[in-house]
C-alpha cells in the first residue's frame, strides 16, 4: 500500500513538472495567434483569431523559410563536424596513451572555462584578415574544435569502452580507422546524440556572430530576421507576430530532438535491461 502511494506521488509530481515544462509552448502557440494589444492587455489560453494578420507582419518584415535554410545550411554541417571530430578526439585521447595527453586533457578543460565572448573581437579580426565576412564559413568551422563536446564524450568513452575489444578487432587484422567507424562510433552513439541536440541548439539559435559577420540580407540566419521585429518601431503590434516567427522557428528544433532522442532512450533501455 505504501509503495503505490509512492508511486501516486511520483507520477502526480512528474506530472506536474511535464505540465510546468509545456505550458510556456502552449503559451507560446496560443499567442501567435493574438494580436499584439490583446497580449499586452490580457493573459488568456484561449487561442485568438489574428494568426493570418500575423503571417502578414511576418511576410512583410522577411522571408521565414529563406531564414530557416539558411539556419539549417549552418547548423546541420557545424552539428555534424562538431559530433565527428569530437568524437573522433575523445577515441584518440582516450586509447592512446601519448606524451602531452594529460595536457590536452587539461588545455580542453581550461578553453570550457572562457567565455565564447571574450574571443569575439579577435574571432572578428581573424574572420577579417580572411576575408571571410558576409561568409557562411566561419560559422560551420570552429564547430570542428568543440571542447565541451569533446570533454564530454572522452568521459563517456571511459566509462563504456572496454579494451579488450580494441584488442579483438585488431588481432582479427580490423584498421584503426575500421575500428572507430565500425565499433567505437556506435558505441558512441548515445553521448553522441546527446551532444548533437544541444550543438544543433546553440547554433539555430546563434543569433550574436551571425549579426556582427553577415552583411547581406538575404543570407541572415532565422534568429537575425526575427530581431528585426524586436527592432522595428512599432513593437507591441508585433508581439503577435513574434511569437509566430518563434514558434515556427522551433519546429526543426523539436524534429532533431525527437530523432536523437531514440537513441538516447535506447541506451538507458539496454543499460536497465543489462543490470
Amino acid at each position: 500500500m505504501a509503495f503505490k502511494v509512492k508511486k501516486t506521488i511520483l507520477y502526480v509530481a512528474l506530472t506536474i513538472l511535464a505540465v510546468t515544462c509545456l505550458f510556456p509552448f502552449l503559451l507560446m502557440m496560443v499567442n501567435a495567434t493574438r494580436t499584439g494589444s490583446d497580449i499586452v492587455k490580457s493573459f488568456t489560453l484561449i487561442p485568438g483569431k489574428a494568426l493570418a494578420d500575423n503571417w502578414t507582419t511576418v511576410s512583410g518584415y522577411f522571408n521565414l523559410f529563406r531564414g530557416m535554410a539558411n539556419s539549417l545550411l549552418i547548423a546541420i554541417p557545424a552539428t555534424i563536424f562538431s559530433s565527428y571530430f569530437s568524437a573522433l578526439t575523445a577515441y584518440g585521447l582516450v586509447v592512446y596513451k601519448f606524451k602531452g595527453n594529460k595536457a590536452i586533457s587539461l588545455i580542453i578543460v581550461i578553453f570550457m572555462m572562457i567565455p565564447g565572448q571574450l574571443s569575439l573581437l579577435g574571432f572578428y579580426d581573424l574572420v577579417t584578415s580572411l576575408n571571410m565576412i558576409d561568409s557562411y564559413i566561419p560559422l560551420i568551422l570552429p564547430s570542428v574544435a568543440s571542447a565541451g563536446t569533446v570533454f564530454f564524450l572522452r568521459q563517456y568513452l571511459e566509462s563504456s569502452l572496454q579494451p579488450a575489444l580494441l584488442e579483438a578487432a585488431r588481432i582479427d587484422g580490423a584498421g584503426e580507422a575500421r575500428i572507430f567507424h565500425k565499433i567505437v562510433l556506435p558505441l558512441m552513439s548515445p553521448g553522441i546524440a546527446t551532444m548533437a541536440i544541444g550543438a544543433f541548439i546553440g547554433n539555430w539559435n546563434n543569433y550574436l556572430i551571425p549579426l556582427i559577420l553577415l552583411n547581406s540580407p538575404d543570407k541572415f540566419t532565422l534568429p537575425v530576421m526575427i530581431a528585426s521585429l524586436n527592432s522595428s518601431t512599432d513593437i507591441t503590434a508585433n508581439q503577435g507576430a513574434i511569437y509566430l516567427a518563434v514558434a515556427i522557428s522551433v519546429l526543426p528544433i523539436l524534429i532533431v530532438f525527437a530523432f536523437c532522442s531514440k537513441y538516447i532512450i535506447s541506451s538507458i533501455s539496454a543499460g536497465g535491461v543489462k543490470e
